[in-house]
């Protein structure tokens, strides 16, 4: 079994006395419904699973439930047995999107207080903006990503003691040997082909076959395809469109969207497609970086939404898009193949990961910087540079920006492939293993 850092959350969670109901949000295929069960089945006797989606393409049981007895009268019928107490009862709602009222809903299954909830949505963040009758006092929303760095280690055999150590390494600012480096840059490289999804993942470990783990990506990338087009008719070209273009953006020199190019019309602004935007953020499938022009903690203060720049939420579905089967442009190191795009989505993905919300810095006259993001402990904001080839030590933008005494910065990471852990000024130069510490 994959070792996922939210099983902690959830099993904390369910143990607590909490009167609120856990609500997993995230794309599909990330390996929800897997880790609740996991949990689920460990904590409670009698563990109930009702997938939503499947009862509304089946029998649709829950299509005309409005009250707290509809319900308990629907879930009898198939598992009436297990339907014991609170604290030895556990029902599992997945994929409550499927019916929207059944949010509004928990807000009085837990005030009844007779069972112990969860839910799981593919698009709850979707769902859960167009629902006018949020029980927000009643549930607490927890969003779920493909495997991280860290747990894509954890996958391939090491244990809490290395990621421990390595670590410490970070903290003290510190370089590993090189044989040591060696060893976890193959590890990030091979994760770069492989990405972060439960199923390439499984299918990386078990027969190490890239024809078979692109197979899996295609699949679910025509999922998330799928999705878009089910749930909302009238864009779904648009968005579809959006979300095709985000690889080929990601390879221009500022790498943002660029409206006029969705529909090719001349005189489109970002607000003619904002809805398409927050739909792809707000399913999971988009990882979204906004504009700051005054960068100054807290980010969100001076947040711009016209200028966005947009990611795959897995590296793995990327590298599948741009190289397909040819492991050689990333094992080999291939001169030709610019990988920037590809450790930008990583690091986006490490970053959103551990809770931060993406800002980059766009200035005109003074160049770009990769990405922002706040720093609570110290209240100002961190800068950082992401390079994959030689010149690592090159970023005019970047000595700008920590030069500039209105920023207040206090310090700034480059993330490269060199060994040497470095302090030049307040810029700290890192490995790009050790992202997943930031």
């Amino acid at each position: 079994m994959l070792f996922r850092k939210i099983e902690s959350l959830i099993e904390n969670h369910l143990k607590s006395d909490s009167q609120k109901v856990l609500l997993i949000d995230g794309a599909r295929q990330i390996g929800k419904s897997y880790i609740i069960r996991h949990v689920g089945t460990k904590l409670f006797e009698n563990y109930i699973e009702i997938d939503l989606m499947q009862d509304f393409l089946g029998e649709k049981l829950f299509d005309k439930v409005k009250t707290v007895d509809d319900f308990y009268l629907q879930v009898s019928m198939h598992f009436g047995d297990k339907m014991k107490q609170k604290e030895n009862t556990l029902i599992f709602l997945d994929e409550i999107q499927t019916y929207p009222v059944l949010l509004t809903l928990l807000k009085f299954l837990v005030k009844d207080n007779r069972f112990t909830y969860i839910a799981s949505g593919s698009l709850l963040g979707v769902t859960l903006s167009e629902t006018p009758s949020i029980p927000m006092g009643s549930i607490r929303k927890v969003r779920m990503f493909p495997l991280d760095f860290e747990e894509f280690l954890y996958a391939n055999g090491m244990n809490n003691l290395v990621i421990s150590s390595i670590k410490s390494k970070f903290e003290k600012l510190e370089s590993l040997e090189e044989n040591v480096h060696n060893k976890f840059m193959d590890l990030f490289h091979k994760y770069l082909l492989v990405g972060g999804l439960p199923d390439a993942v499984n299918s990386f470990i078990k027969d190490k076959n890239i024809h078979t783990i692109r197979e899996i990506q295609t699949e679910i990338q025509e999922y998330y395809k799928a999705d878009a087009s089910k749930y909302d008719n009238e864009r779904k070209l648009k968005i579809r469109r959006i979300y095709d273009l985000i690889p080929s953006n990601m390879e221009n020199k500022k790498k943002r969207i660029i409206v006029q190019e969705i529909e090719n019309l001349k005189g489109k602004t970002f607000n003619n497609y904002s809805d398409e935007f927050d739909y792809l953020i707000s399913a999971g499938i988009a990882l979204n970086v906004q504009a700051i022009s005054n960068p100054v903690f807290p980010l969100i203060e001076s947040a711009g939404k016209n200028l966005l720049k947009l990611y795959l939420n897995d590296v793995g579905i990327l590298t599948n898009i741009l190289y397909k089967n040819n492991i050689r442009a990333i094992l080999d190191n291939e001169k030709s193949v610019n990988l920037g795009s590809v450790y930008e989505t990583v690091i986006a993905s490490e970053l959103i990961a551990h809770n931060h919300k993406l800002f980059y810095y766009d200035n005109r006259t003074k160049g770009e910087v990769d990405f922002l993001i706040d720093d609570y402990d110290t209240l100002s904001v961190v800068p950082i540079e992401v390079k994959s080839g030689k010149d690592y030590t090159i970023h005019s933008a970047l000595n700008n920006f920590v030069h500039n005494d209105d920023y207040k910065i206090k310090k700034a990471y480059v993330i490269s492939n060199d060994r040497i852990v470095k302090q030049n000024d307040k810029i700290i130069y890192i490995p790009v293993y050790y992202a997943m510490f930031l």
